[in-house]
């Protein structure tokens, strides 16, 4: 592409591309795409973004096919790559002026500058990094800004390579320009400081763009630049030196407004001293141990003192309490429990942890922290009233949650807590028996002091189990505060019923439910609305979710709560509150399972609404199908009556072409699955979502075992209708599935065709008919993994054992097909069967066996003749397996045998039967392994064959037996 004639046939296209019109854009995108492998090219894009006369987009569009040209076809190996000649002219390009106007350009040039250097740097191009660092000693302004942002992405990038032989020069590059990135750094540091007085903003905003620029690279070579820091002096004299740099940064803040971009830019630099400082103890813990008594002392004393007054913000509050709490949870700086086993670095750092930490510094930090930190703040209370959902949402871990200071003190004072608890709890004891008695209603402070207090004593409600005797504290004060009514002592009734949801699964005496319970529905009435949601919280977390629960005690409060959880999840209106009420009463319905029935038509009438109205809220949908399912599981057999809503939802949730399903898709199938399992009978329009079970078996994702057992759902519950109309399709997915699949996943699709054959005799092997060539051949293959090995065994047992027509066919189709006589191949059959049997475990796949092979007999044929041995061994095999000696008349018995239907008690504990429980007992009385005995069936095989040949023939056939296998063959058929 010649440059000249190129550049206005490239700028014409680009300023076409910049279009609104997409007749007019789609044209020019596709000439653009269509040059993206031409010589040339980019070196017309160079000239377009860097000549500033040009329109901005249409130099901002030149930038970013330049961008996407290095990620496609910078590399050597990649395919149209770019010549060496046309590289070495772009890198000569980009780094000859850095005087780019328009910062949102700039930035990009310098991003795309970093992506070469990536992969050039320093071998193709040595000459960037001393280019850069005269750059950014240059006086003009702009020139300096652009060199020092693009020296940062470059470094950046640099650093972010893993090689070892990255490592290696990026270690080399960092010892030879950190003593200059220091100074520049210094430089520019001392400059802000003496302008921030003189008012200008724009001078001010300019001097700290480049000092946080600068900072910027000396965060990247100080943290990853080095193997060992703590033995350079110049990166210990950078950071010993941060704590006075940020002391003078923080006394800047009393001189910039509260609200411009300066004071925006004095935060973003204040931060990024604090982020040095924790990535450095994160990247070089013992590197950090000369700085450990430091960073105490300085987040300490502007966290916890009047230091900070005035010149602290939020995020830097956050920060440096982040800084603490890394120090202390650090694992390198824990001894181990014998001292001797640790190295000195550990012991010299936690010397110096146990030195700053003592008991009136530890002392001083919690009762800050729960007397300052933990208080209720006025913009939470307003939000309180005027916004009480958005309140919830925020306390309970919405999006800005996790960046705000609440969790970040309680973090910080579980931490400490937990790591000094021995010095802390006394000190949290006294606080709570200052608190003793009910508070007056007019006293704000004294309120919301009581609940910073027993925020804390929630948060540590495992180191205080053995110091707090909570059943008697719940009695004696915690239940009397929860029936003080008073508007103003809501704040206290939200946290004490929170406080029991935090203590209840670590002491608490069951005998205490009921009265919790009681409290509870007293609560879900409370007149204010974050009360309620709270106490359905507790609700979730404790009563109804722990292995102590026991629904004697909560069914007679059922009704109560289950209406009022109803009545809040109607009221309440933003999503995820929705959510998390709706998990609330999903958790209740699974705990009592069948008890629900009488309460449930006021949820089941409104959630269809809840469902059309969450249409843009997939969360939440997946939350109302998580309701569904255990609903499903409450109602049972008249889950059938949910039919109308329930299928539809599934239809949608399961069908791959419809976007959702990447939300819904996993509680939709199982959804799908338990209504399957509790339904009395087939329903056309149950029968017709199968529809959308071929795309889902072609996906083949991790929900493939819950496929499976759907289709097995449908076996059992419609095996004729469902084969009839479904069984070509499944055949077909099942036969790509088996060619790509694992092991575990051909088992998974055998086990489905075991299941039809068993359910479905006939129709069974005529649907799956192409699939069982597949099983034969890899038995006499002799298929080399056990658990499938058995499987074929187990599909080959049901056709040869309940479909010997069929049986006969397929024989004749496979001697077909390996070229053999039938007899042959039969007898191969039977002897890989007998060699293979021990990879059978299943007791009833063993009997199964036996019962196949002794279904050949009687029999002439001279094959079956001489694999009699074999059938004998694998029946006495299957005898011991099952039969078991009936201690009062010493004779034996099937174990496997099922006269009668018997329903068995169903325990508290247990769940009830499902319908495809019921199925698969009433399936179970028609199947032979549980309705033929064993040792009936070998003694009419064996009376039948003697019938055949005769005496003496017989004996000549069972003298091929071992005499140890007769022996105990003869036992087992005593009484015969």
């Amino acid at each position: 592409m010649d440059l000249n004639s190129a550049s206005t046939v490239v700028l014409q296209v680009l300023t076409q591309a910049t279009s609104q019109d997409t007749a007019v854009l789609k044209p020019a995108e596709e000439q653009l795409k269509q040059w993206e492998t031409q010589p040339g090219f980019y070196s017309v894009l160079l000239n377009i973004f860097t000549n500033h006369t040009l329109d901005i987009n249409v130099r901002w569009l030149a930038v970013l096919y330049f961008k996407h040209g290095i990620d496609r076809y910078w590399r050597r190996v990649a395919p149209h790559a770019l010549s060496e000649e046309e590289k070495t002219t772009l890198r000569a390009g980009l780094i000859t002026n850095f005087n780019e106007p328009i910062n949102q350009i700039a930035t990009q040039i310098a991003v795309l500058i970093a992506k070469v250097a990536r992969l050039d740097c320093p071998r193709q191009w040595p000459e960037l990094i001393p280019t850069l660092i005269e750059s950014v000693k240059v006086q003009d302004d702009l020139r300096q800004h652009r060199a020092l942002l693009t020296f940062y992405h470059v470094t950046k990038t640099l650093a972010s390579k893993r090689l070892a032989a990255d490592r290696k020069l990026f270690y080399d590059l960092a010892s030879g320009i950190y003593n200059f990135a220091c100074s520049l750094w210094n430089h520019h540091t001392d400059t802000f400081l003496q302008q921030v007085s003189s008012g200008n903003e724009a001078v001010i905003l300019s001097s700290l763009e480049r000092t946080l620029l600068s900072l910027k690279v000396l965060r990247k070579l100080t943290v990853n630049g080095f193997v060992e820091p703590h033995k350079n002096m110049e990166v210990m004299g950078f950071l010993h030196g941060i704590f006075e740099r940020l002391k003078q940064f923080l006394e800047c803040s009393r001189s910039i407004g509260t609200d411009n971009v300066c004071r925006d830019r004095l935060e973003k630099t204040i931060i990024l001293f604090t982020k040095v400082l924790l990535d450095f103890l994160d990247q070089h813990p013992f590197s950090f141990t000369p700085l450990i008594q430091r960073s105490l002392e300085f987040s300490v004393s502007y966290v916890f003192t009047e230091v900070g007054e005035g010149v602290t913000f939020e995020r830097f509050i956050v920060q440096c309490m982040n800084l603490i709490k890394m120090i202390v949870k650090n694992y390198a700086y824990k001894p181990s429990k014998n001292f001797e086993d640790s190295s000195p670095e550990t012991l010299e750092a936690h010397k110096i942890k146990m030195a700053f930490f003592t008991y009136p510094t530890l002392t001083e930090i919690c009762r800050r922290l729960v007397s300052h930190y933990f208080l209720l703040t006025e913009e939470e209370l307003t939000m309180w009233e005027e916004d009480p959902e958005g309140f919830t949402v925020e306390e309970t871990g919405g999006d800005s949650w996790k960046y705000s200071l609440r969790p970040c003190t309680e973090v910080l004072f579980i931490d400490i807590f937990h790591e000094y608890n021995q010095t802390l709890t006394p000190v949290l004891l006294e606080m709570m028996q200052t608190l003793q008695g009910p508070t007056n209603v007019e006293d704000m402070n004294a309120l919301l002091i009581k609940d910073a207090v027993y925020n804390a004593v929630g948060l540590a409600a495992y180191e205080l189990f053995d110091s707090v005797d909570f059943d008697q504290w719940f009695k004696n004060q915690l239940l009397p505060e929860l029936q003080v009514i008073h508007n103003r002592y809501k704040p206290l009734r939200r946290r004490v019923i929170w406080l029991i949801g935090q203590w209840i699964s670590v002491k608490f005496k069951s005998d205490l439910r009921p009265m919790l319970y009681e409290a509870i529905c007293n609560l879900l009435q409370d007149q204010d609305l974050v009360v309620r949601i709270e106490t359905a919280t507790t609700l979730k977390l404790t009563p109804v979710d722990d292995f102590e629960f026991r629904t004697d005690q909560f069914l007679p409060y059922l009704e109560t709560m289950f209406t009022l959880l109803f009545q809040l999840l109607q009221q309440v209106t933003e999503c995820d509150t929705k959510m998390h009420v709706l998990h609330v009463l999903s958790c209740v319905i699974e705990r009592v399972n069948m008890q629900i029935r009488p309460y449930v038509g006021c949820l089941v009438q409104y959630l269809p609404l809840l469902w059309k109205q969450s249409e843009e809220h997939n969360m939440l949908r997946c939350a109302i199908l998580t309701t569904l399912i255990h609903l499903v599981q409450g109602l049972g057999a008249d889950s059938k009556n949910l039919y109308p809503f329930l299928l539809p939802v599934i239809q949608l949730s399961t069908d791959v072409s419809q976007p959702p399903h990447v939300y819904l898709l996993e509680d939709g199938l199982e959804l799908w699955l338990v209504t399957l399992e509790n339904s009395p009978c087939i329903t056309p329009e149950l029968l017709r979502i199968f529809q959308n079970m071929s795309p889902l078996l072609e996906l083949s994702s991790e929900n493939l075992r819950t496929c499976f057992k759907i289709i097995n759902g449908y076996i059992f519950l419609s095996s004729t209708e469902f084969l009839q109309t479904y069984a070509v399709g499944l055949c077909q997915s099942f036969c790509e599935l088996l060619k790509e699949i694992t092991t575990e996943g051909q088992v998974q699709v055998l086990k489905v065709v075991e299941n039809a054959l068993k359910v479905n005799p006939i129709l069974g092997p005529q649907m799956f008919q192409p699939i069982l060539p597949y099983v034969f051949k890899g038995i006499i293959e002799g298929e080399r993994y056990p658990v499938v090995m058995s499987t074929y065994l187990g599909v080959m047992g049901r056709v040869l054992l309940q479909n010997t027509s069929f049986f006969s066919s397929l024989l004749n189709e496979m001697a077909h097909k390996f070229n053999q006589e039938m007899d042959q191949l039969l007898g191969n059959m039977i002897e890989m069967w007998v060699d293979r049997m021990d990879n059978i475990t299943q007791p009833e796949r063993r009997k199964l066996s036996a019962l196949a092979l002794l279904s050949l007999l009687p029999s002439d044929n001279s094959v079956i003749q001489d694999k009699f041995c074999g059938i004998i061994n694998i029946s006495v095999e299957g005898l011991h397996d099952v039969m078991t000696e009936d201690p009062e008349t010493g004779t034996y018995k099937d174990c496997m045998l099922m006269s009668h239907l018997e329903e068995p008690k169903v325990t508290e504990d247990e769940e009830p039967p499902t319908e495809q429980d019921k199925r698969k007992k009433m399936l179970a009385l028609k199947d032979p392994v549980h309705m033929v005995s064993l040792q009936q069936f070998i003694y009419e095989k064996l009376k039948a064959q003697q019938e055949m040949l005769g005496e003496q023939g017989f004996q000549s056939l069972m003298e091929t037996v071992d005499t140890e296998i007769v022996t105990q063959l003869q036992e087992f058929l005593q009484g015969f």
